[in-house]
């Protein structure tokens, strides 16, 4: 008996973003776009990588995030705390309880007795401080090996950068 010979469909065409795990960024709409785009993501992967020497500090990123503000933005109510870092008040309790069990933060009752105050302890502040040495170190290393010409057109970049944080 001879083989069945099918009939060939032709393949339908998937949609660019269905192609492959990695959709294709949309076309940017101007300059400014492709460059925001760009920066974006430098932006995001400069962090990520940063944030590697944050293990050393011994606590979780919720908790150091939460210990910044508190170290680098004054003390805070729980709710202007929870604001800060964009979560809910309820889950901002639970990070605040395992920063107070660690010896990094404590309450303190404001002058009328009515709200409390979250502030960081002198340990929190040395623990922000020493991962802030190492997150800088780190970048200071990967700077080291730029050419004096691009360590300056660099330093030119951060200061629009700072500018533009103006206007966000």
């Amino acid at each position: 008996m001879a083989p069945v010979k099918r009939k060939k469909t032709p393949r339908k065409s998937l949609p660019q973003t269905h192609r492959s795990a990695t959709p294709a960024p949309p076309n940017p709409v101007s300059p400014s776009t492709g460059l925001a785009d760009q920066l974006h993501s430098a932006a995001i992967h400069l962090l990520r990588r940063l944030r590697v020497r944050d293990i050393e500090s011994g606590i979780g990123p919720a908790q150091l995030s939460a210990l910044s503000v508190l170290v680098f933005g004054g003390p805070k109510s729980l709710g202007e705390l929870a604001g800060a870092e964009q979560v809910r008040p309820p889950t901002m309790s639970r990070i605040v309880a395992g920063l107070e069990r660690s010896g990094l933060a404590r309450r303190q009752a404001t002058e009328d007795g009515r709200r409390i105050r979250l502030e960081a302890t002198p340990l929190g502040v040395t623990l922000m401080w020493e991962g802030r040495q190492r997150r800088v170190a780190s970048l200071a290393k990967a700077l080291d090996s730029l050419p004096a010409t691009e360590q300056t057109q660099l330093h030119g970049a951060v200061t629009l950068l700072q500018r533009i944080l103006l206007n966000l």
